[in-house]
């Protein structure tokens, strides 16, 4: 892959000016081979397989950002989704299998582990009823673990017992992590048709049909993308998705040169390029602000749906022009506690839930790392779940939830979560109730359009 010197003047620029990174590299890895009877055995083989297969992860991510001058802010590991890993033991707590990934990953380096996650989206197994039982505990007793469930698929419809489950494991959650503002639910996405490739946390795993190993990246770039469109101030819609097609394209090809180098030295395969505008609480760093400069007052403004989808589309379009390997979520994230400029539009009153729900129909994910009231219910918890699911499951897309009901705090109350994860305004929720609906339980059946072959 050859660049000119003006595209590498325009990416330096890029990196200096307008907080370009590498958001992530996740290196995949199989742990089919460390199943066994005995709990404590199979721990021991993840261990020294993590050891063994990421040691390198760590050096090779430092040594590439001295090399080539980008940053790369997080490294990190996705595993076979431990709820089949752990389904042959008979241990019904499956918190030391969290605490072995947890372990791992300090003495690595690793800054996150993905992957303490089940896939339930049709029904349970006994190795997943005892992985969702063992969440709230292993959660807050980890810094590193991240956990997801799968609860609903287009193929295969909503499962509801799965969804009423949720609720109740998120609030058990937020109260035993209550002293951090319930920070472990931000280590914990439920999902509807989850990606088995997805280099970003807390929802990345490494799917079974996935290989031993493989290196996938995370791209991030809402500064570069928002300083594109600040000349085209009066240019029709036309111009402003070619400009940010265009834009993609350059940081995709960035995090293509970083990915393969990366799996090079690492010596396992490339897996896929995730072009996501992941956004972080720095000022400028903003999905929020992009959709502002394409003429919102501010976002959540009526008109912010169509922005955002425009955006999403032209992201996805200029990525897949520069990468043969795109795949994970690949489009625009719209966090709450993560993007300044969403915490900006909370604060106005621009930005409700209910605006979020409607932007996540044309967006990368769902609704993240939004701070609810601590009294929030289960069952509230819930059909909020049962909501998302619904446009990533009719849609034929993925939809997460991340929500945290933080408590002791109401709507309008701060909370402050850290790093990356940045903080929130704690937001309102509908008042009108949802448990007789939620307690029917049972499955929703899939959409009439998920019957092809």
């Amino acid at each position: 892959m050859l660049f000119t010197p003006l595209e590498i003047k325009e990416t330096v620029d890029m990196f200096l000016r307008y907080n370009l990174d590498i958001r992530a590299i996740t290196l995949g890895v199989s742990l089919l081979d460390c199943i066994s009877p005995s709990g404590d055995e199979c721990r021991r083989k993840i261990r020294e397989k993590l050891m063994r297969v990421a040691g390198p992860l760590v050096k090779t991510g430092r040594d590439i950002e001295l090399e080539y001058g980008i940053p790369i802010i997080n490294k990190r590991i996705a595993v076979t989704p431990i709820a089949l890993i752990a389904a042959s033991c008979t241990e019904t707590d499956f918190t030391p299998f969290a605490q072995t990934l947890d372990k791992a990953a300090v003495e690595l380096g690793i800054d996150f582990t993905g992957g303490f996650s089940a896939l339930v989206q049709k029904g349970f197994t006994d190795g997943d009823e005892r992985l969702i039982a063992s969440l709230p505990q292993a959660l807050s007793q980890t810094e590193r673990v991240c956990a997801s469930v799968n609860v609903a698929a287009t193929k295969s419809g909503i499962n509801m017992d799965a969804v009423k489950r949720m609720g109740i494991v998120i609030k058990e959650i937020a109260e035993k992590t209550g002293d951090r503002d319930g920070i472990g639910c931000a280590k914990l996405v439920v999902f509807c048709n989850a990606p088995e490739d997805n280099p970003f946390m807390a929802g990345a795993f490494h799917g079974v049909g996935e290989a031993e190993s493989c290196l996938n990246v995370g791209v991030s770039g809402p500064g570069v993308v928002k300083a594109a469109l600040e000349n085209l101030q009066g240019a029709g819609f036309d111009e402003l998705a070619d400009v940010i097609k265009k834009t993609a394209f350059k940081i995709t090809r960035m995090g293509q040169l970083v990915g393969m180098e990366a799996a090079r030295r690492l010596g396992v395969p490339f897996g896929i390029l995730d072009l996501s505008l992941a956004p972080t609480p720095e000022v400028g760093d903003s999905v929020a602000r992009i959709l502002e400069e394409m003429g919102l007052e501010s976002a959540g403004a009526h008109g912010t749906t169509a922005a955002l989808a425009m955006l999403t589309d032209m992201i996805k379009k200029g990525g897949i022009m520069a990468s043969t390997h795109v795949g994970g979520f690949s489009g625009a994230f719209i966090p709450v506690s993560e993007d300044e400029g969403m915490v900006a539009a909370v604060r106005n009153g621009t930005i409700t839930l209910d605006k979020l729900e409607a932007m996540t129909s044309v967006c990368s994910v769902g609704l993240d790392m939004i701070a609810l009231p601590g009294d929030t219910s289960a069952a509230t918890v819930s059909a909020i779940i049962a909501d998302e699911m619904a446009i990533g499951m009719v849609n034929n897309k993925t939809t997460a939830v991340r929500i945290i009901p933080v408590p002791g705090k109401k709507a309008g109350d701060w909370a402050e979560f850290g790093g990356l994860l940045g903080g929130a305004p704690v937001m309102a929720v509908n008042s009108a109730r949802s448990d007789v609906f939620i307690s029917r339980g049972g499955r929703i059946p899939a959409p009439v359009h998920s019957f092809r072959n």
